[in-house]
């Protein structure tokens, strides 16, 4: 092996090294937001549809999308954790997928029992 290529070796891995700016959207911070924006969105649906009593058409439409968003957000936390290399203030977005892993079956039993009330009064 050559000097150059022991440096230019050297050279990247202090590159690849370095902590990420706090301001920098990575790949998985993008990911854990929009894992946490899904998760409360089905939230917000779920508190809607779970106040909407007098159309039940309604309440189980926003149970069902309660459910979907609740689902797709857990499952993007779960492969932003999975994926990530390193903890907090790396880049990877650890700290949003578990948000993510909170905020996303939070949802999913809003809307699990906003569907069952509607099942019962229909």
């Amino acid at each position: 092996m050559s000097v150059q290529h022991l440096l230019a070796t050297a050279a990247t891995t202090h590159v690849l090294a370095q902590p990420v700016d706090a301001y920098v959207m990575t790949a998985g911070r993008l990911w854990s937001v929009v894992g946490i924006v899904l998760g409360l969105a089905g939230v917000v649906i779920g508190a809607l549809a779970a106040r909407s009593a007098t159309r039940p058409l309604t309440r189980r439409r926003g149970a069902i999308v309660a459910l979907a968003a609740g689902l797709a957000g857990t499952v993007i936390g779960a492969l932003v954790v999975a994926a990530a290399e390193g903890g907090p203030g790396t880049g990877y977005g650890i700290v949003g997928g578990w948000v993510c892993l909170v905020v996303g079956p939070v949802a999913m039993i809003l809307g699990g029992l906003v569907l069952a009330r509607s099942r019962r009064t229909a």
